[in-house]
């Protein structure tokens, strides 16, 4: 095949690539043709036949004086292969698959979780003994819709020291975090809804949408949180329907979000509702709290400052307590709660294991799980440093010091490609996380994400040297 029809290929696949991801959404209109020519590097008479035999296989349509649009008709929504394979593309389930399913003697320095001998686990022994006499019901039967009350209601208390007033019955448990934001995309989202997110945020948060059909917007995000600025000019071009944040301890970064832009955030979600701007969509915020438990001391929350009007707090137990007891909880208006407690009996027959909420509730009453926490806090500030003071003796510097948790994001240096080392290090069984799996405009890719408690293995810095060395600059 000669060059033209080689880049004819490139260009109808890049298209298609982006139908299958949902960031082109059913209806939408296709880039203009010298546009997107400059976008791809082709000529425009190669986008015309591109957009041509598009068009003749019923992926896009042609509007005659308008442009191109994507055909309504959406093709079978593929998420990911059906096996765990090295060599795929570095995506927003790279990293989530390769640490799941990695080996006992594959090192993990880009996982999300605290390795196991971190967490409580003598506690976790203490409740799982006092479980093992509890009545026969709490062992075999379903458990209610909403979830354990003694639980709910122990959260309950816990919001109203962090100044929101939220009873039990706008406290909902979930089988985990995960399935918290699942559940509020089903109840709030349509196939083509806009989302914001921070760039970068969370990989999952990608994937997740993608599973919902929802067209994907990054917010950038800076050392404050996000560019306040630039989200509100987000949420007049592109009217989404939901955006989702770590407001604490933000997943890649650590950064934490500051009392002047929670502010700004929710000055400028309130000038975009419906009541004040006709042809703006009545914009809910996600507030994914999931590291809460590794602030010092606690920092603004936009569920505080909203008080759960257009905010709802999810959370999960997962990284302080145990990821395999998955427990999660949504907290938000009464009239939504109600709405979710019907999605969750449809798609999970109930709330969570009832045994897993007690162990929750028995684990998080142990006297000693205060004491955990602190010292989990403690060894984490130690750790973060000497981890820090590692990596730049290698060549790559953090982009800031977080005031706490476990993850340092940090640049690699001379211009070199995230993916390019993470796949180099896989080859050695190491498991990195590249920037761009975080980065819905691919912008980080000079970036990785370290989690400090999975950093004691010195073999580590020694594959990231050679990596790095088998990994020229550009």
């Amino acid at each position: 095949m000669g060059r033209t029809g080689t880049r004819t290929g490139e260009v109808m696949e890049a298209i298609r690539r982006r139908m299958a991801n949902r960031q082109l959404s059913p209806g939408e209109k296709l880039p203009s043709i010298r546009s997107f020519a400059a976008t791809m590097g082709v000529s425009p008479s190669t986008v015309v036949e591109v957009y041509d035999r598009l068009a003749a296989d019923g992926a896009i349509q042609s509007r005659p004086g308008s442009g191109f649009y994507v055909s309504g008709a959406l093709p079978p929504l593929a998420l990911a292969e059906a096996e765990p394979q090295r060599d795929r593309a570095i995506d927003p389930f790279w990293v989530s698959r390769q640490s799941l399913d990695a080996g006992a003697d594959m090192l993990k320095p880009g996982c999300g979780w605290l390795p196991a001998d971190w967490m409580p686990n003598a506690a976790i022994r203490r409740a799982i003994r006092q479980l093992a006499r509890a009545d026969d019901g709490l062992l075999a039967d379903y458990g209610g819709t909403r979830g354990s009350l003694p639980l709910r209601r122990l959260l309950a208390r816990q919001f109203a020291d962090e100044g929101i007033a939220a009873g039990a019955d706008q406290i909902l448990l979930t089988a985990s975090g995960t399935q918290a934001i699942d559940l509020i995309c089903r109840l709030l989202l349509q196939p083509g809804d806009t989302v914001l997110i921070d760039d970068p945020c969370y990989f999952n948060f990608q994937a997740l949408l993608r599973a919902h059909r929802a067209r994907v917007v990054g917010v950038p995000y800076t050392r404050n949180g996000p560019d306040a600025e630039l989200f509100a000019q987000a949420l007049a071009t592109h009217r989404p329907r939901l955006y989702i944040t770590n407001s604490a301890l933000h997943n890649p970064t650590g950064a934490t979000m500051t009392p002047q832009t929670a502010h700004r955030l929710l000055c400028a979600a309130a000038a975009h509702d419906p009541a004040h701007d006709p042809a703006a969509r009545d914009l809910t915020i996600v507030e994914d709290d999931i590291f809460a438990g590794f602030e010092p001391e606690p920092s603004p929350r936009l569920a505080a400052l909203d008080g759960l009007s257009r905010v709802i707090r999810i959370g999960s137990f997962s990284k302080t307590l145990s990821a395999s007891i998955r427990c999660g909880y949504i907290a938000a208006r009464p009239d939504w709660v109600e709405a979710l407690v019907d999605l969750q009996v449809a798609t999970n027959f109930g709330g969570p294991s009832p045994a897993a909420a007690e162990l929750v509730l028995a684990t998080l009453n142990d006297g000693n799980h205060r004491k955990h926490l602190d010292g989990l806090r403690r060894r984490l500030a130690r750790v973060r440093r000497e981890t820090a003071a590692r990596l730049e003796a290698i060549g790559l510097q953090p982009w800031l010091m977080p005031r706490g948790g476990f993850y340092l994001w940090c640049s690699l240096p001379d211009g070199r490609n995230a993916a390019d080392v993470a796949r180099a290090a896989l080859r050695e069984d190491v498991v990195l996380a590249p920037g761009d799996v975080f980065s819905v405009s691919h912008s980080a890719s000079g970036f990785l994400r370290f989690n400090v408690a999975q950093m004691g293995d010195p073999r580590i810095y020694g594959v990231l040297e050679r990596a790095m060395a088998n990994t020229p600059p550009p």
